[in-house]
């Protein structure tokens, strides 16, 4: 059994833990297996009606995911085609790299809507190099997005699996097993 497999079926355990809105998205996520090969809006919302979705969670959903597909589109266009010799061609990605010794300072918004263990998760990924600086930004931006006040760790780790999908990326194996674990049942050694 393969980690997207395994991933899945944890997910599937999770549910009813989730915001409904983000069991919308997990179902997308294990129907499409890539945000390209996700059906146009009004095919999706007709396909999310018949499984028995709410139509307020569908609306949410599909609003929540065209922001995160037109995001996506916005950090495809940033990244220098494969060929660019020319680093004219690369200075719109050299203003939004990251220097290694920066750092991120999150608003008081963002650190109330992610809270403690939200914010430990993201620099987690960050420091591991499982997530880019880039990708850093499209996860608080849809998690600031998100409804409701503050962010659950299962719901910011479903955004952070629908921003990898939305990128048409693969999350490694660590990102999985981050998504994956149950840090209530973990010891501190």
């Amino acid at each position: 059994m393969g980690d997207k497999s395994i991933f899945l079926l944890l997910l599937r355990k999770v549910r009813g833990i989730l915001n409904p809105m983000f069991e919308v998205l997990v179902f997308v996520y294990e129907n499409y297996w890539r945000g390209d090969a996700c059906p146009e809006t009004a095919h999706l919302e007709r396909k999310l009606n018949l499984v028995g979705f709410d139509a307020d969670e569908i609306q949410d959903a599909l609003t929540w995911l065209y922001d995160l597909n037109l995001a996506a589109k916005g950090f495809e266009l940033a990244l220098p085609p494969d060929d660019a010799v020319n680093p004219r061609s690369c200075t719109h990605v050299q203003a939004i790299a990251q220097s290694p010794l920066s750092m991120r300072v999150y608003s008081a918004a963002e650190q109330y809507r992610l809270g403690a263990e939200g914010l430990g998760f993201v620099a987690f990924l960050e420091t591991s190099g499982a997530l880019s600086a880039p990708m850093r930004e499209l996860v608080l931006d849809r998690a600031m997005a998100a409804p409701g006040n503050q962010i659950a760790l299962d719901d910011l780790k479903v955004i952070v699996l629908m921003v990898f999908w939305s990128l048409g990326e693969e999350p490694d194996a660590l990102v999985l097993d981050e998504l994956c674990d149950d840090h209530a049942h973990r010891l501190a050694h």
